[in-house]
């Protein structure tokens, strides 16, 4: 007789269960049952409702804690579910985070077999070859900006196999962006960049670790960026390239930053921890007011971030593989109204507030 009360209880809740209500629903269902037989228990005389059910007040309160503690814990998880989503993107929904695999898992068996075939054109290259896409496979990159920049250079190092991509862009896909961010479709407006972003990428390359932060990269965040083994920064203000060029420096990771307007976008490889420069060794101030208007003041004529944000990709699989001559302490200056391009010497500053304290890693063997 003491059972029949929660197995009715239990069977009302699976009923519910069935029917399709979320956890939750099913949960406060069970809370509003047992403070309807509560009162039912404080209004009949004690002796009686024991006899017929098998339980007292006492007992009914001892399991309404266990519900409670029940309750709690699934609004924890609920509470934290939200705030990964937030950073990271919804788990299986469209353009979420993929739970990060490890490069073994992820190109063994018949995946090796399809990573040979995608990726055959780099194994013939004697710069690259397969140790090169090994380095590939094998190493982290961090993209800040999905915009015109980022999308390119996404879609380059997501084809070239980078083992781990990170998207960070707090931005939504706007219909003005189409004209040259080439990584979003028009239905992908209204939607997160880095969500958008995520599943674009894993449909390119669904053999690679996509990651997405819907967040912009704070003065806080220097231990995510040692996380990574190359940043490319595509972000289009003065303010945010200084906050991630400081981050870069003082976590030792090589950063490549491109920067466009109208006709005319440069890049470079800002890297004081290899012996080149920073971005503040170069720009230590910001531009004065009017002087360097954004894309959506002065315009950008669509190719130009496709040739710099490509370019940008192409330094990035240089650096990682070993392969080149890299821009570090070069910048390149590309003019596409004149189809011109021209390379300047960079020098780091020894007084540079940002990169002065920074000391130089040992050559790799």
């Amino acid at each position: 007789m003491a059972l029949l009360l929660p197995l009715g209880l239990l069977s009302v809740a699976a009923v519910a269960w069935i029917m399709g209500w979320g956890v939750l629903r099913v949960l406060l269902l069970l809370v509003v049952m047992w403070i309807a037989i509560l009162g039912l228990m404080l209004a009949a005389p004690a002796a009686e409702y024991r006899s017929f059910s098998g339980f007292d007040v006492q007992s009914w309160l001892v399991t309404g804690l266990v519900l409670a503690l029940v309750l709690g814990y699934a609004a924890i998880i609920r509470r934290l579910r939200g705030a990964a989503r937030a950073r990271w993107g919804a788990e299986n929904a469209p353009g979420a985070v993929a739970p990060r695999q490890t490069s073994d898992k992820i190109h063994s068996g018949a995946r090796q077999a399809d990573a040979l075939d995608r990726y055959a054109r780099h194994y013939v290259l004697r710069e690259i070859g397969g140790p090169g896409q090994g380095r590939l496979r094998d190493s982290s990159v961090l993209i800040v900006g999905a915009g015109g920049l980022g999308s390119p250079a996404a879609l380059y190092l997501a084809a070239a196999g980078v083992g781990r991509l990170c998207i960070a862009d707090p931005d939504e896909v706007s219909l003005s962006n189409l004209q040259r961010q080439i990584l979003f479709r028009t239905a992908d407006t209204g939607r997160p960049k880095g969500m958008a972003a995520a599943e674009a990428l894993r449909a390119l390359n669904p053999y690679i670790d996509i990651h997405a932060i819907s967040q912009r990269i704070g003065a806080g965040d220097a231990e995510l960026i040692a996380g990574f083994d190359l940043v490319l920064d595509g972000c289009d203000s003065f303010a945010d390239r200084a906050r991630i060029n400081a981050l870069c420096a003082r976590a030792g990771v090589p950063l490549i930053a491109g920067s466009i307007s109208q006709w005319e976008g440069q890049l470079s490889l800002y890297d004081p921890a290899g012996g080149g420069p920073c971005m503040a060794c170069i720009f230590p101030d910001p531009p004065a007011p009017g002087l360097a208007p954004s894309c959506a003041e002065a315009g950008v004529v669509g190719p130009l971030p496709g040739v710099i944000g490509s370019m940008m990709a192409l330094e990035a699989i240089k650096e990682i593989a070993g392969a080149g001559t890299g821009l570090r302490s070069q910048m390149v200056i590309f003019d596409g109204l004149h189809g011109e391009t021209r390379r300047i010497s960079l020098r780091r500053r020894a007084d540079c507030p940002v990169c002065s304290g920074v000391a130089e890693r040992g050559h790799e063997a």
